[in-house]
């Protein structure tokens, strides 16, 4: 039998969305106010969802328990309450967008969850923006 389970988590982070070689013009024509130099935040909520066959000995398709601790201990605090420009080194050359955020969780993620899981992750950046990755 084949499920999905899903774990919520939270954290709140500053950024900036800019590119480095590109003048503050063009920045603040691409990514307008999200370009501000004095960087905004959000508060991120995020789905960590495992799909996987359910262990007949547990009834488990992942302990939660242990996905809930490494969700803590690889994303809620290297990046919570950070400026992820700054503060978080995935992204000193790589512009902490939604999407790259998302990519970024997933490959923390991954590397700890087994291969014979499918794993996505759904960041929501406001109620209304939002990325989901699934490794592809």
């Amino acid at each position: 039998m084949k499920l999905t389970v899903h774990r919520k988590a939270h954290f709140n982070a500053a950024h900036r969305l800019f590119r480095k070689d590109w003048s503050d013009k063009k920045n603040n024509e691409v990514f307008g106010k999200c370009s501000n130099p004095n960087y905004h935040g959000h508060n991120y909520e995020l789905i960590v969802s495992v799909t996987g066959n359910v262990d007949p000995e547990t009834g488990f398709v992942i302990d939660l328990g242990q996905l809930k601790d490494l969700i803590y201990k690889e994303i809620e605090v290297p990046f919570d309450h950070k400026n992820l420009n700054v503060e978080v080194e995935e992204f000193r050359d790589l512009i902490p967008t939604t999407e790259h955020i998302s990519y970024v969780i997933y490959q923390k993620l991954r590397k700890h969850i087994d291969s014979s899981k499918e794993l996505e992750i759904t960041l929501y950046e406001t109620p209304r923006n939002f990325v989901t990755y699934s490794g592809s």
